[in-house]
């Protein structure tokens, strides 16, 4: 793949500089010297050297520096050096709470064998002394070659006087130790739940893992986080998501706990990135925060509470992903639907009669079928398409489906490193036909589709670059495959830019305040290391960010 850097137009001054009848503007700040890029109304990558912004963090005028300074006198300047500047990025599918949950417990995404796990689980518990669980996430039996799911007694190995549970990367498996099967009352008789399975032995033996509803059981006995360990996650979450250069996120799925910390970090000016968090479910907590109906801005813009996350089904690596025909790999299993026509039915009818956007977790052809009926029938019904439904990872869609998406008027909310991340073991669960739908960006914006970019943090990093490095080359950070993992579906550029910046904020109601520096958006921006349009597309995921700015205010600076 070969990316042509062409010379991108300046930006007209005029259409970017707040026309206010009292003539020239006071501006309280002018960034000067910038090697900036930004997108345009048109969609159009452009390039200026001057942004201004006035006090409440509202740009002014974008463009060129003599043409800023006759629109803001009197200000201050910062000089950027020549640092390349772009608007801030943004994460259509992320987890804040995940995130921080996991910089404060057990990381196990790096481990490359089951020994080498058992080894860091024994060493972190040994650690942590004082803690009455051993919690983590991250684990991977597929980049382990383990050909199966770790059992309780390995883990038992590693771990036996204290209860043990470990989130799968993807969260939709868990692996527990004896004692914590004790402690949540699951035996070899224990019957599955509907939507999840207990992963039994040849014997019928209860191994250790739940997969998607399963883990409820676990979650019944797992201690609660307090308020207090509330807002040190959120603290660390925002924290590293400032670092890598993420001035908002969409928020996959909160209760009314989490929604209280964002609105009190708003009032008190502690959010450092825009939240726009979804509803999980349409259950008890559903009902106490839709009271009042959808919050479509709070705290000068820093949080909205207006989308509804449901899932349909589970996750592809642990073959929870429901599947119209059997797995390639595991012809016994088609995986999970969630829920039964009628169940889903109805909650999105709920989300949607309140007047919430529906964003809907899909992952197999038959999650996303039965996603894509239902929004046929419901957004009709209840004259919700001006809401902007959401199907979240549309990950493996039949060929037929794919066009619906368009017609209906769903946007795919997509990940790119899932692609690169998943591409070891996608094609064994599905097989070569199958895979033709499946991480389809290219066939989605050919037939205009605006896909909404994010990582699904925790399950993936939150760094954007990763994504964009992913989403122009279909290889991961290691370069691999050479020429790209089924490389016709790769993104150009721009189109990559853009589901990070204007799509994302498109697909959060937010594309008129974000998404791109213009007169009258917000002054949410990022500067980094590198020029991202000349350096080599591969070299992408190297980008380091130096400075990350929210509303005018610098949030965060590399030491």
């Amino acid at each position: 793949m070969r990316l042509r850097h062409k010379p991108m137009p300046s930006l007209q001054c005029s259409l970017f500089a707040l026309a206010l009848a009292a003539g020239a503007v006071h501006a309280a700040t002018v960034i000067d010297n910038a090697n900036g890029y930004t997108l345009n109304a048109k969609g159009d990558v452009v390039q200026f050297a001057s942004l201004a912004f006035d006090d409440g963090g509202r740009i002014l005028a974008v463009g060129s520096a003599a043409d800023v300074a006759t629109k803001a006198p009197q200000a201050q300047h910062v000089d950027m050096g020549g640092r390349t500047v772009l608007p801030g990025l943004i994460d259509a599918h992320g987890h804040v709470f995940g995130l921080g949950e996991m910089l404060t417990q057990l990381d196990l995404s790096a481990t490359t064998s089951l020994q080498q796990a058992l080894g860091a689980i024994g060493d972190y518990a040994r650690a942590n002394r004082d803690r009455a669980w051993v919690r983590g996430r991250g684990w991977n039996q597929e980049n382990w070659k383990l050909g199966r799911f770790p059992t309780a007694q390995e883990l038992d190995g590693a771990v036996a006087d204290r209860p043990v549970w470990l989130e799968r990367v993807d969260g939709h498996a868990g692996w527990a130790n004896g004692r914590a099967l004790v402690l949540a009352g699951i035996t070899d008789k224990t019957p599955d739940p509907a939507g999840g399975k207990i992963v039994r032995d040849a014997a019928g033996h209860a191994t250790g893992v739940l997969v998607d509803a399963a883990q409820d059981l676990m979650h019944k006995v797992l201690p609660q986080p307090s308020e207090g360990e509330g807002r040190v996650m959120l603290d660390r979450a925002l924290e590293k998501m400032a670092s890598v250069g993420l001035t908002s996120a969409h928020d996959a799925g909160i209760g009314a706990a989490q929604d209280r910390l964002y609105r009190d970090y708003a009032d008190h000016g502690k959010l450092t990135a825009r939240i726009y968090a979804m509803i999980g479910g349409t259950g008890a907590d559903f009902d106490q925060l839709a009271k009042n109906g959808p919050l479509n801005a709070y705290g000068h813009d820093m949080y909205a509470l207006r989308a509804v996350k449901l899932y349909a089904d589970g996750a592809l690596g642990s073959r929870g992903a429901a599947l119209l025909a059997p797995y390639t790999d595991d012809p016994h299993s088609h995986g999970l639907l969630f829920h039964s026509n009628g169940e889903i039915d109805a909650m999105i009818a709920k989300a949607m009669k309140k007047g919430y956007q529906v964003n809907v977790h899909a992952i197999g052809d038959a999650g996303n079928r039965q996603i894509l009926d239902t929004f046929a029938k419901e957004i009709p019904a209840n004259r919700g398409q001006a809401l902007r439904h959401r199907i979240e990872h549309a990950q493996v869609v039949t060929l037929a489906d794919i066009p619906r998406f368009a017609s209906i008027g769903i946007i795919p909310s997509m990940q790119p490193t899932h692609a690169t991340s998943d591409k070891n073991m996608a094609e064994q669960r599905v097989g070569p036909e199958r895979i033709k739908g499946a991480y389809a960006w290219r066939t989605f914006l050919a037939q205009g589709s605006r896909i909404a970019c994010g990582s699904d943090f925790p399950v993936e990093a939150p760094n954007p670059f990763f994504g964009i490095h992913a989403a122009v080359t279909r290889q991961d950070a290691g370069g691999n495959p050479i020429a790209g993992w089924y490389p016709e579906q790769e993104m150009s550029l721009k189109e990559a830019f853009r589901c990070f910046t204007l799509d994302a904020a498109y697909a959060g109601h937010q594309e008129k305040t974000l998404g791109s520096l213009e007169a009258g958006k917000y002054a949410d921006f990022i500067v980094i290391d590198q020029d991202m349009f000349r350096i080599s597309p591969y070299d992408i995921h190297k980008i380091g960010v130096l400075e990350t700015w929210v509303g005018g205010r610098r949030v965060w600076q590399k030491k």
